[in-house]
């Protein structure tokens, strides 16, 4: 198989994180591409033509793209077990769902600022995105910790991307205040070996 990610982008080191819990790490190629909304760069346009990435070639080249189709055909192969049977799955599916939400509405703030002239940002838009955020967190604290401490699903490794997404481009934000258990979750889940092996550039 052959993977198109970035290392910046968190939605490709979700994809990573599964490809190394299932085991299927070593059987797949890697591709460093970069590129944005308005400039598709490298982006695999050819192979999904949304110039979005996580792409996932398979062998007989077919491709998949959307980082939870991705996740779903990678545990499927491997067997993992990472989306369970029954009613449990549809938790671990809203949670993956959740934590999706907050990488894409933290990254849509980062193309605000990078690819937007600063005259035509818009703070309001950029804060809404950040509510989403909290809102998520939030509901994370409240409500979901009880899965999070309980067997690794692909939920735990979404939202391990998610967070360290928001350390990596949102640190000032400090979303850790007011979320003492999840922070607790962060830290022990970041020293699991995949996300040491996936952690973004300095």
């Amino acid at each position: 198989m052959q993977l198109y990610t970035s290392p910046t982008t968190p939605f490709g080191r979700k994809a990573m994180l599964m490809l190394l819990e299932t085991g299927l790490a070593g059987q797949t190629t890697l591709h460093e591409v970069a590129g944005s909304p308005t400039d598709p760069g490298n982006m695999p346009v050819d192979r999904n033509p949304l110039g979005k990435i996580p792409a996932l070639v398979l062998e007989d080249g077919r491709t998949l793209y959307d980082s939870r189709v991705i996740c779903r055909y990678l545990d499927a192969r491997s067997g993992a077990g990472l989306y369970p049977q029954g009613e449990a799955l549809w938790d671990v599916l809203t949670l993956e769902a959740t934590a999706d939400g907050i990488m894409e509405a933290a990254l849509l703030i980062v193309y605000e600022s990078r690819l937007r002239p600063e005259e035509r940002r818009h703070a309001p838009w950029v804060e809404g995105q950040w509510a989403k955020v909290a809102r998520a967190l939030d509901a994370i604290e409240a409500g979901w910790m009880a899965l999070l401490e309980g067997p690794l699903t692909a939920a735990h490794l979404a939202l391990a991307a998610a967070l360290g997404y928001l350390d990596f481009r949102h640190d000032a934000r400090g979303w850790r205040a007011g979320h003492p258990q999840l922070a607790q979750w962060a830290e022990t889940i970041a020293a699991r070996p995949s996300l040491m092996a996936t952690r973004p550039p300095v």
